[in-house]
């Protein structure tokens, strides 16, 4: 299917059903989704339901290990599993420009099958829209989610203790400064590309091994993981010490960063978690998250005390001691 997205794309009518027939349910299509229905009706299986929701706006729409496609699919997923969800189901709904190419919508969709493929977690229902030229950019996209949460699992800020052990599932400011550096057209050495990708094996691995040791997780996305520590300093009202020297970083997104004067504790991820485990159990859950694809590089990076009530206290490499403050402003806009 050649040529560009026009009006009559979102009217309902012939052209729609023949963009959702040729593209649409060419990579998307399940029983269910097949049905073209109103909703999905479906059995999530036992236990208690989550449920997300996300739109995703990101600029540019192709980036080095991405797409647009890649992000809403995977960025839904981990929403459910920092939840302690297994994810079940997802809707897709696209705002389209028009006059976007129709190969170019193609290349989204078929991103997001593939992702939803090796996720297992298949898309179930949608919605298109097309707004005039000038109305919008490109293409926007809202994914929502469905998962279940086992029995057992409780999660959550108010678990968290003093004495837990901060653990981060990776390199940090992957996603961020791979879009900052392609907006802008500058080029690294090395080989800087998104981390998006799903974290529900990895939070399955460890919620298997020690379900009762995990108090929180969080994926540090919009405003890094600076903000994610500060949101729970304040919550908690307890401390966050993480150890500067500790953060796994690629040298390449460092270089980067300060080529850039960005800080990349405030850069975005989207295939990284940080885990707030139980001192006891912190070396198994480590070990377990090391032993997935997405946690081969997880560390641990701090520890929570009391020592600074609310705080996010930073031991630098150089030996010294920095206030990370909550984010203000936004420095990087449009990264997911």
């Amino acid at each position: 299917m050649t040529g560009y997205i026009t009006l009559d794309h979102g009217a309902g009518g012939l052209a729609s059903q023949k963009l959702i027939g040729s593209l649409f349910l060419k990579h998307l299509k399940n029983p269910i989704l097949g049905r073209m229905e109103d909703g999905a009706v479906f059995d999530p299986g036992e236990g208690r339901t989550a449920f997300t929701t996300d739109s995703y706006v990101v600029d540019p729409i192709f980036f080095p290990g991405g797409t647009i496609g890649e992000l809403a699919v995977n960025g839904t997923i981990n929403d459910l599993a920092m939840c302690g969800a297994e994810p079940r189901a997802l809707s897709l709904a696209l705002i389209i420009e028009e006059g976007f190419g129709i190969a170019e919508l193609e290349r989204i969709i078929k991103a997001i099958a593939d992702s939803a493929d090796h996720a297992g977690v298949p898309v179930l229902t949608g919605d298109t829209k097309v707004v005039p030229r000038g109305k919008a950019d490109k293409i926007f996209i809202n994914t929502s989610g469905i998962g279940m949460v086992g029995d057992g699992i409780r999660m959550g800020a108010d678990r968290i203790r003093a004495g837990d052990v901060l653990l981060l599932s990776g390199t940090l400011a992957d996603h961020g400064i791979t879009i900052m550096t392609s907006r802008a057209g500058l080029t690294v050495d090395g080989n800087l590309q998104s981390d998006t990708r799903p974290l529900h094996f990895l939070s399955r691995k460890i919620l298997t091994e020690a379900p009762e040791s995990i108090h929180a997780m969080r994926d540090p996305t919009r405003g890094g993981l600076g903000t994610v520590l500060a949101e729970l300093a304040t919550t908690t009202n307890l401390c966050m010490e993480v150890e500067e020297e500790n953060i796994p970083m690629r040298g390449e997104v460092r270089a980067a960063c300060e080529l850039m004067g960005l800080d990349p504790l405030y850069l975005a991820n989207e295939g990284k978690c940080v885990v707030i485990a139980a001192p006891e159990q912190a070396a198994s859950v480590l070990g377990a998250m090391q032993a997935t694809e997405a946690g081969r590089q997880a560390a641990i990076i701090g520890k929570v005390t009391e020592k600074y009530p609310g705080r996010v206290i930073l031991h630098t490499v150089s030996g010294g001691k920095r206030l990370v403050e909550p984010l203000s402003g936004e420095p990087l806009p449009r990264i997911c």
